[in-house]
């Protein structure tokens, strides 16, 4: 029997939901590409539910508990008190979410010697030190294209939300104004603008597609190019390097995953190529940013905005400076984890424990590294490494 550790978000500071704003979801029929939803046996929880928050367990605890296994759910993970830290010296499995991620450093790893597998419920397993894992035979996985639309959608909502100054614009009415001509003097129209993503993966592309209809000229850079008749259909450009392409665009969105070869990728020399007055948009991974380097751009105007849900650590301290710089649209990092998203990855999550558990290969697209290499998405995506470094700096949000 199997002691999984599960490390969620807390719940709502008004307690668990009672009820929800929707009574149901939109039924989707599969992904974009073809890849099948989630397909566990069976699922026990209600489609819709805050199941990525303590309470909802992701729906785990009859499954796991009527076969035998332990579960043991928390938010506390950052730190040597932490309860995180007290339960992996014998955890088989450890769960978290990339909006909430339990750092698995090097030394942490070292101390879990029974672990076996690291599951991250939805997308992005740089939280996890991959060098360390490969080096200890222990199998990562994460549920691939379960909220790629969710942070697609995001990503759409925030390139708006900059361009138009919506968020500023919203605050005068909030506060009672009707200051039209502070609102519009940062205001402006996508249309016609140039906007190019960083990776043109499940996300990435399904950016651009969700773009097109607004009249803007699309371009992206990514080490595997898309097939010729994707870029004929949506009139893409394609750059072979990313400085190639910071240096036509209006705007910019990172949709690439996070590990030693993308770590600070956007830094002051890389702004620099960058056109004055462009936007950034990063719902990837906080670290892929130099944090000193945004905050500085944004001060001189070299970049007219930058909105995001990621940050480095996470989550960040009170008094990290992306909360205060100026022209920002920061949310905490929640752009894969609508109840619509928890929906897939609490029944992507439990398909893997199935397979884990029951002896089955687990989907070559849900692998990040398994058998000592990176493997199935993992190879394609990741360069082997370790992007945990400065994690421990999470403690310090509650320290705070």
């Amino acid at each position: 029997m199997a002691k999984v550790v599960c490390v969620l978000y807390d719940d709502p500071v008004d307690g668990y939901p009672k009820s929800y704003a929707r009574d149901d979801l939109p039924k989707i029929e599969g992904y974009a590409d073809g890849q099948t939803l989630p397909t566990p046996k069976a699922i026990d929880f209600r489609p819709g539910a805050l199941l990525g928050s303590v309470s909802g367990e992701l729906g785990l605890r009859k499954y796991l508990e009527s076969n035998g296994h332990t579960l043991v759910v928390t938010s506390s993970k950052d730190g040597p008190d932490s309860v995180l830290e007290r339960e992996l010296v014998d955890a088989d499995v450890i769960i978290s979410q990339p909006f909430w991620p339990a750092y698995l450093t090097a030394e942490r790893i070292a101390k879990a010697k029974n672990l076996k597998l690291a599951l991250t419920a939805g997308i992005g397993s740089d939280h996890v030190d991959l060098q360390a894992a490969i080096d200890r035979g222990i199998t990562v996985a994460e549920v691939t294209y379960c909220n790629s639309i969710s942070v697609a959608e995001h990503v759409v909502m925030m390139i708006l939300g900059l361009v138009r100054n919506y968020i500023p614009s919203n605050q005068w009415a909030t506060k009672g104004g009707w200051n039209i001509a502070d609102c519009v003097t940062r205001s402006y129209d996508v249309e016609g603008m140039h906007v190019g993503t960083v990776a043109a993966g499940r996300i990435g592309l399904a950016v651009l597609r969700r773009l097109k209809p607004f009249g803007m000229h699309l371009h992206y850079t990514d080490r595997h190019r898309l097939p010729e008749s994707v870029e004929k259909e949506l009139d893409l450009t394609w750059h072979p390097t990313r400085e190639d392409m910071y240096k036509v665009c209006d705007v910019v969105t990172l949709n690439c995953p996070l590990h030693p070869e993308t770590e600070h990728m956007i830094n002051d020399e890389t702004l620099k190529l960058f056109k004055r007055g462009a936007y950034l948009v990063n719902t990837a991974r906080g670290k892929l940013c130099d944090r000193d380097a945004i905050v500085r751009a944004l001060e001189s105007g070299q970049l007219a905005g930058y909105a995001g849900d990621v940050w480095f650590p996470q989550p960040a301290p009170k008094d990290h400076p992306w909360r205060t710089m100026p022209h920002h649209g920061m949310t905490p990092h929640i752009s894969g984890t609508s109840l619509s998203a928890q929906t897939r990855y609490a029944a992507g999550t439990r398909e893997i424990l199935e397979c884990f558990f029951e002896g089955r290969p687990i989907r070559n697209e849900y692998l990040i590294v398994d058998g000592g290499k990176l493997a199935g998405v993992g190879a394609h995506s990741y360069s082997a490494g370790n992007a945990t470094k400065g994690s421990e700096e999470a403690a310090r949000f509650k320290a705070n």
